[in-house]
């Protein structure tokens, strides 16, 4: 079971002017996984773990526009999935430790035996839902 409290803690490398609230296991975790809630923050991670890059070699390497891969960069180094370190006028990206590559890992070894449940949970992909029906009018 897991069970954690977060609280505010002062983060020079990553200022903040707004407060963080405490947050409980549960919220925490999924917020943790909503940070990986999207195929590129995903490609981004399983690009970095083979190696470092620079925003434009991942601009390169995904075929996306360098605003986008900025956000989703953004928002991984923020919740600390990944670090980087300047370099003249280049950026470099990377993994903050191999927990990450972990966490691929085992999503990729979770795909092995529930790929189909995966594919088919109509819950998680809403733009795939069936319309609701409405309930049906009577006409008089």
């Amino acid at each position: 079971m897991l069970a954690m409290s977060v609280q505010t803690v002062a983060r020079p490398d990553r200022p903040s002017p707004l407060v963080q609230p405490v947050a409980s296991g549960p919220a925490l975790l999924a917020k943790f996984f909503r940070g990986l809630g999207d195929p590129t923050r995903i490609r981004i991670l399983q690009l970095l773990v083979e190696s470092e890059r620079t925003v434009g070699e991942l601009v390169h390497e995904l075929d996306s526009l360098q605003g986008r891969v900025s956000s989703h960069l953004a928002c991984l180094r923020w919740c600390g999935f990944v670090t980087s370190r300047r370099e003249g006028t280049n950026v470099y990206y990377r993994v903050t430790d191999t927990q990450v590559r972990k966490l691929l890992d085992a999503g990729a070894d979770f795909l092995q035996e529930h790929c189909d449940e995966v594919s088919f949970c109509q819950l998680l992909d809403p733009k795939q839902l069936p319309k609701p029906m409405g309930p049906k009018r009577r006409t008089q």
